[in-house]
């Protein structure tokens, strides 16, 4: 997307909890819910478009209460006036737009992902997604 552009990602908050480590019919479901969205003023920046704040909240639950992660941050996007105020328009009616979910939403995961990657290893816990694996070849 040309017309949207990332230029600032940072997480607010990340909170892991392990509660046990029985694994049996163990289930894994992840949510992202965008918390809210709104114009930024620009102070020092040098960005000639208009600034967004987007807040998110990143949720891994492993069930039955095995361990609860749950990650908040804000991306910042820099988009024309036009894009900004359909985007802004949107989210009033807590509508977000479906043109630039999968960017925002990638993004999003991607970061999360890494992040409990790594606190899942630190944890002990299965890792919420699969990692690929090298294998030999089949003669």
């Amino acid at each position: 997307m040309e017309d949207l552009r990332i230029v600032g990602f940072n997480f607010s908050k990340l909170n892991v909890e392990k509660n046990s480590s029985d694994f049996k019919n163990l289930k894994i479901d992840r949510n992202i819910s965008v918390d809210s969205v709104e114009s930024v003023k620009k102070s020092s920046i040098q960005i000639k478009d208009e600034l967004m704040e987007i807040k998110f909240t990143y949720k891994i639950k492993y069930s039955p209460d095995v361990a609860n992660f749950e990650f908040s941050g804000s991306l910042l996007a820099t988009a024309d006036s036009k894009v900004t105020k359909e985007f802004l328009k949107e989210w009033k009616n807590k509508k977000f737009p479906e043109k630039y979910r999968i960017l925002i939403f990638n993004i999003i995961m991607r970061k999360s992902d890494i992040k409990a990657l790594a606190l899942e290893d630190e944890l002990g816990l299965p890792l919420h997604i699969t990692l690929p694996l090298i294998r030999e070849e089949q003669k």
